[in-house]
């Protein structure tokens, strides 16, 4: 049976991709935190799609070192608070738009706790119970998308709680680990287990 579909027009296409909390170093030594909906990996590469007027991505031109961290469900008034902000001195034009507010101590200001990393300079959220230290292998910015810059990161450390871990080993275990999904400016949690992939 075919089923009669509607041509749409979304703003924007975020169907469903999780939440990652991007940290990088600022100029002073300091931390910013910039959540993030568009990221994909292969293998031990990650790709992450940022804004161009961001701190996010002038600090990666300029110190090429991150971390990755992987919010659950609970954290999503957190991720919320921090998207109302950014780590410039001055509101970009499209951000001040929405009301987008300068804040320096964006730990403090969305109730999260830093942690140091172990082979990156940058510090990791505490309450992110998944984090990818990175650095970064390429940048660059599309013609075909303005003010977006593609960027390749390579993991160099992944750590993870040991309460999402499968016993005894190195693998995650997907039904104590849910990571928080944006889908079409929406927060969700995975449901239910459907089945496994056969694939190893």
């Amino acid at each position: 049976m075919v089923i009669k579909k509607q041509a749409i027009h979304p703003k924007i296409l975020y169907y469903g991709n999780p939440v990652v909390l991007l940290t990088t170093a600022n100029e002073d030594g300091t931390t910013n935190i910039s959540p993030i909906s568009s990221s994909w990996a292969l293998g031990h590469m990650v790709v992450l799609g940022l804004g161009t007027d961001g701190k996010a991505y002038e600090n990666l031109e300029r110190h090429g070192e991150c971390v990755l961290n992987l919010p659950g469900p609970d954290l999503w008034p957190h991720v919320e608070k921090l998207a109302s902000c950014t780590g410039k001195e001055k509101v970009p034009l499209g951000k001040e738009a929405y009301g987008c507010i300068s804040i320096q101590d964006k730990f403090g200001y969305a109730g999260l706790t830093w942690q140091p990393s172990a082979k990156v300079d940058v510090e990791a959220v505490a309450e992110c119970q998944l984090h990818i230290e990175a650095q970064v292998m390429h940048m660059r910015r599309p013609n075909y998308l303005e003010g977006v810059a593609i960027v390749e990161v390579e993991a160099l450390a992944i750590h993870a709680h040991k309460h999402i871990l499968e016993e005894g080993s190195h693998h995650i275990n997907p039904s104590k680990f849910s990571p928080l999904i944006y889908n079409f400016r929406h927060y969700f949690q995975l449901g239910n287990e459907l089945g496994k992939t056969v694939r190893a």
